[in-house]
């Protein structure tokens, strides 16, 4: 499909629709956020050192089996359809939570988690649909829009998920979460509309060498430059994820509505997200992505790095607000640049690429948050972070100039 008939397509249409239903599919994923380490601790007689490393085994669980089943899914979307991969991953992620719902111990809670890994994958291939169907001159602009549609999303997800762990309980929760993906299944298989023709791979004819994915692109060392800062970059924020709830707790000095305040703090970056998240796109468009994307790594440091030395929680909500505006620098501008230097044909592969490395980054970090929390403290889960994305941008500084320049 080139640009003109992507033009007259229903791509609008559909950029609303996956809005809404990554809306909601964000509320989902994320109202089980703040009080997921607290989940554990109720299924035993855990020390700090116990429930922070327990949390980050919970956490990686999804992530690994993510990371491996990935590029499988990619593959059967390109020969059946992204709308198709959208009701699988609604579906079936809805059963892993209410599973969840009803785990007796942190073991099936993390065999769950694993489930829910298998069917993961709703958020990037709406991203992959929006992509292949939207004219590439507005590619920054949908994928930037259609980000802030997960994002709220996950703005509200632990603000509700808090209430309704202090109104109800922590398991009822998981029950709710399991139907907001159902109505995201619904949504999606009704009006959600995908002209699709199936991706050809080329044959490979015996005596030739075969021809691999990265073959496709213009500039290859770009697409894995690309791909490992997506997993750094998410490496960073899911070593925040399996602590967060325990260190509002400890700021809080144990006493008042833990729940309802853990969400508010994991759900203020989603607040900047959605306001930064499509000017930046738009801002990108038309000076750049890669200038964007250089930019949101310099605040990214900036914000992460005071996180580990305060002692308010007050100080923390700022913070937390402030690391809204680099996601929605990064996030979107990497898809954005993964996009525009990708051909059509090798879209829903590289977007699974990206999810898998996405995994890999929540993976890693889940376990790097939780083993550093337990071995140390939480502050300094929140160093490591802002040293791990300096680092991300020394690579991208050196290894890939392409990206400080107005044609990146």
């Amino acid at each position: 499909m080139d640009d003109a008939q992507r033009e007259k397509g229903p791509w609008k249409r559909n950029l609303y629709i996956l809005w809404g239903c990554t809306f909601v599919a964000g509320i989902a994923f994320s109202e089980i956020m703040p009080f997921m380490s607290l989940y554990v601790g109720e299924m035993g007689s855990f020390s700090k050192q116990q429930v922070s490393f327990y949390s980050g085994l919970v956490y990686a669980a999804t992530f690994l089996v993510t990371a491996i089943v990935s590029p499988i899914w990619g593959n059967l979307a390109d020969r059946k359809g992204r709308k198709i991969m959208l009701i699988r991953a609604s579906l079936g992620t809805a059963l892993a939570m209410a599973l969840m719902g009803i785990a007796t111990n942190v073991w099936e809670l993390i065999g769950f988690r694993a489930l829910q890994g298998l069917f993961a994958g709703f958020i990037s291939n709406a991203q992959a649909l929006v992509a292949s169907q939207t004219p590439r001159k507005n590619a920054g602009r949908a994928l930037g829009t259609l980000v802030t549609g997960s994002t709220s999303g996950m703005l509200l997800g632990p603000i509700i998920g808090g209430f309704l762990a202090q109104l109800f309980s922590i398991r009822m929760t998981f029950f709710i979460t399991a139907g907001l993906l159902l109505l995201s299944c619904i949504l999606s298989a009704v009006f959600v509309e995908e002209y699709f023709v199936p991706v050809e791979h080329p044959k490979h004819v015996k005596g030739q060498k075969r021809a691999g994915l990265l073959s496709q692109f213009d500039n290859p060392k770009l697409i894995i430059v690309l791909l490992c800062s997506t997993m750094i970059v998410q490496l960073g924020n899911a070593s925040i994820s399996p602590i967060i709830s325990l260190y509002v707790r400890e700021l809080m000095h144990y006493r008042g509505a833990i729940t309802v305040v853990a969400g508010i703090i994991a759900a203020l970056p989603g607040i900047s997200n959605i306001i930064a998240a499509p000017r930046l796109g738009r801002y990108g468009d038309h000076h750049g992505s890669g200038k964007v994307l250089i930019g949101g790594y310099l605040f990214a440091v900036l914000v992460y790095f005071p996180q580990g030395f305060i002692g308010s929680v007050w100080a923390l909500g700022f913070l937390r607000l402030l690391v809204g505006i680099s996601d929605g620098a990064l996030f979107p501008t990497i898809q954005t640049l993964l996009t525009k230097n990708s051909p059509v044909s090798a879209t829903s592969a590289i977007f699974s690429w990206n999810q898998s490395f996405q995994a890999l980054g929540n993976m890693f970090g889940a376990f790097l948050g939780g083993t550093l929390a337990g071995l140390f403290d939480y502050n300094v889960v929140f160093i490591s972070t802002a040293c791990m994305l300096l680092f991300n941008f020394i690579l991208l500084w050196f290894t890939e100039p392409s990206l400080r320049g107005k044609k990146a």
